[in-house]
């Protein structure tokens, strides 16, 4: 997978899971990643169910180095999942070939799924940290190594300026969790690949 932007490239990123997970919270913190650290045209929209709290949830986030014209998200090419419903609601709309990345632990996906996808137990790794409302950042860490979408200076920034004062440092630590399990993950799939190949030979 190319994780680098390309000339003139977009990428149509939603979040989805439900009200009171920081869903908005994560794709903002993307956006402003996106606009005010790595200098990119970036919108992010955002929508919610009947209640704030336990209701459907989502944002739509635009990465681009063009204009954007329409802020709208409506095939994401990486689709990001933290509940069962939100994966059942929008992963019919992923792009052919798309990206998705869900929370293993609150989202089943058929082995039949298209596209490329990675999994992570953001939430129980937040409650390793002491702090489940965390699973958000944990999970955009992610996001970020996997995707090569946005910076992870720009991230890290962001994370900082977006998180109640006084915990800058805990979410920077779960950003950072969040982000060397992509990592490994890649690592991991890099490696197998290359056996794959050599068995071929």
């Amino acid at each position: 997978m190319d994780r680098s932007f390309t000339e003139k490239s977009t990428r149509e990123i939603l979040i989805t899971g439900f009200g009171g997970q920081g869903i908005v919270l994560a794709g903002h913190v993307m956006g402003m990643a996106a606009s005010l650290a790595d200098r990119r045209e970036s919108t992010l929209t955002q929508s919610y169910g009947p209640e704030a709290r336990g209701g459907a949830c989502s944002a739509q986030v635009i990465v681009s180095d063009s204009p954007i014209h329409y802020p709208y998200v409506q095939n994401p090419d990486i689709l990001v999942c933290l509940s069962q419903a939100g994966y059942d609601k929008y992963i019919r709309s992923m792009k052919e070939g798309g990206t998705l990345i869900f929370d293993q632990d609150m989202v089943r996906v058929p082995e039949t799924k298209k596209g490329d996808s990675f999994a992570i137990p953001a939430t129980r790794m937040a409650e390793e940290l002491g702090r489940k409302m965390m699973a958000n950042i944990v999970m955009v860490g992610f996001v970020t190594a996997i995707t090569g979408a946005v910076s992870r200076e720009g991230m890290l920034k962001a994370v900082s300026d977006s998180v109640p004062r006084g915990t800058e440092q805990a979410n920077a630590n779960a950003f950072d969790k969040g982000y060397d399990f992509g990592l490994a993950v890649l690592k991991a799939r890099r490696k197998k690949a290359d056996a794959r190949k050599g068995g071929e030979r």
